[in-house]
């Protein structure tokens, strides 16, 4: 009986390392079937501005671009007057989600 204990021991260990190893395998075989998905996949094309946007970006940025670094970061954008957020809006440019959320409530309320 001691062999027969011995010899069940050894094959659960095989066992256990091959079902490890398919695991692994698996696994590995997962990571690059999803790495050659994310390559194939279209990027999705960054939204082209019209010559009347970039003007209106362009005045915005002259105008309350203190820091001179060519960007309106958030201090910037909070100085804007409620006109000028409101020609950006209208134009398509800066409305952030939870902005794009609360503007029609804004306009509902006027």
């Amino acid at each position: 009986m001691g062999v027969v204990t011995i010899n069940n021991n050894q094959n659960n260990l095989l066992m256990k390392k091959l079902l490890l190893a398919s695991l692994a395998l698996f696994c590995a075989s997962a990571i690059v079937v999803q790495a050659e998905d994310a390559a194939a996949a279209p990027k999705k094309a960054k939204h082209k501005l019209t010559a009347e946007q970039k003007q209106l970006q362009s005045e915005m940025v002259t105008k309350y671009d203190t820091n001179k670094d060519g960007k309106l970061d958030k201090a910037e954008r909070a100085a804007m007057s409620q006109e000028d957020k409101d020609k950006m809006a209208a134009a398509g440019l800066g409305m952030k989600k939870k902005a794009a959320a609360e503007a029609p409530k804004a306009d509902a309320a006027k």
